[in-house]
């Protein structure tokens, strides 16, 4: 997939609409579309990265700018309190679906468990 194909590239270069809810120069957190849970917010880096394995090997500090602007959307979603997960589903088995690495945060409602079976 080249970036051109990119569905949150294309987010980022404002080709899609999304309802952004947290932007920093390097990173973009938007509503997810097919919410799971009461707050479902999707954190990506504005760069192209496949995967959280990708973007750890090429760029770490950007990678701790995707968990610190998490951080930065569970509290301005206030979900600080009540607790939070953020997920980075990677690959295939993951039921990772838009290979441009993101991350989950979820929250809002009591969660269930990590894994169903």
């Amino acid at each position: 997939m080249t970036t051109t194909d990119c569905l949150f590239c294309k987010i980022v270069a404002g080709e899609i609409p999304a309802a952004k809810v947290y932007e920093t120069e390097t990173t973009l957190a938007f509503r997810d579309i097919g919410p799971k849970a009461a707050v479902h917010v999707l954190v990506i880096p504005k760069e192209h990265h496949a995967d959280v394995v990708a973007l750890a090997a090429a760029d770490p500090a950007l990678a701790g700018e995707v968990l610190a602007a998490s951080a930065a959307v569970a509290k301005a979603e206030g979900l600080l309190d009540g607790g939070f997960r953020v997920i980075f589903n990677t690959g295939p088995y993951s039921g990772q679906e838009v290979f441009h690495v993101h991350a989950h945060v979820l929250g809002g409602e009591p969660l269930g468990p990590m894994v169903a079976k």
